[in-house]
This record gives structure tokens, sequence and C-alpha cells, in this order.
């Protein structure tokens, strides 16, 4: 089944339109989730680094990182899943997998492809959507997102409509 084409996306991945990091994320998540997902960063090879606020450190148990007081450093898991695209994990919360992406590493249609490829990545590992706002947006409005039962990422809006 053929995946989104840029020239009917680009203003989903406009910098300007939407925001150079737009939000990401998987909505109704676990710890086990989160424990799926580094799992899914590990069997792939991909280059990671997990920190808690400065300190570089091994990657713990999900379980372990989400026990953490709420007053610590916030804990942070940068995944390249392949060079130059980068995304960034912020464990703060069990119940949502969050993250961000730069739009500016995602022009073109490999930008495109790179994108899709971890959203599918991460929702069949899951079995759950993983959404795409706007910078700041709102989560009832998803852009883009993977959707289990389609096994593929839809445009969630008409991307020929501007919006602010």
């Amino acid at each position: 089944m053929p995946g989104l084409v840029w020239e009917e996306v680009k203003d989903i991945f406009d910098p300007n339109l939407m925001g150079a990091l737009p939000d990401v994320f998987v909505p109704d998540a676990s710890v086990a989730d989160w424990q799926a997902l580094f799992h899914l960063v590990q069997a792939r090879n991909w280059q990671w680094r997990y920190s808690e606020g400065s300190m570089d450190l091994p990657l713990p148990s999900a379980a372990a990182v989400l026990a953490r007081p709420a007053d610590c450093e916030i804990a942070e898991l940068r995944v390249w899943p392949q060079p130059g695209v980068l995304a960034i994990f912020r464990i703060m919360s069990a119940d949502e997998i969050d993250f961000d992406v730069d739009l500016r590493e995602l022009q073109g249609q490999l930008g495109v492809d790179a994108l899709c490829s971890l959203l599918a990545e991460i929702g069949r590992e899951l079995g759950k959507p993983v959404m795409m706002t706007a910078e700041g947006g709102s989560q009832a409005h998803p852009v883009l997102g993977f959707d289990p039962a389609l096994d593929r990422v839809v445009a969630l809006v008409d991307p020929s409509l501007a919006w602010p």
C-alpha cells in the first residue's frame, strides 16, 4: 500500500505552519508500552542516548524511570532511527508516550518516509495509534497518525487546507 506523498502532505511538514517541533504522542499508554518502546529502540539497533538532566546514563527499565519522584530531573531518551532524524522522548508519565521530531530534518519525500516509518514502527510494536499535532496544538486535533487498524500512517486533515 503506498505511503504519504510529499506533494500532498508538504503543508503538514512545513515548520512555519506546524511549528518546527510538532507534538507526537501515543495516548492511553502504560509502563509496559514504555518498556516495549525501549525494547524496540534496542532491538532495531537505533542510536540512542538516555539522560536524566545533564547526566547520560544506561537505559534503565521503564518501571524504574517512571517510579522516580516527580521533582527529579526530566528523563529523556533521544533516538536516531536513522542518521539525521532525531526523536526526543520525555519520560514524564506512564499513561502517555510523547515525543518531538524536528520538521526541518524531515523535508521532501525522504523526510515523509522517515517519519512515517518511525510512527509505524512504534504503532505496530505497541498496537496503538501514534498521532501528531501542530507544536503546542490540541491532542483532540491530530493532523497525521499511524492507524493500527489500517496498518499505515494517514493524514487526518485535508493537507491542502491552511491553518494558523
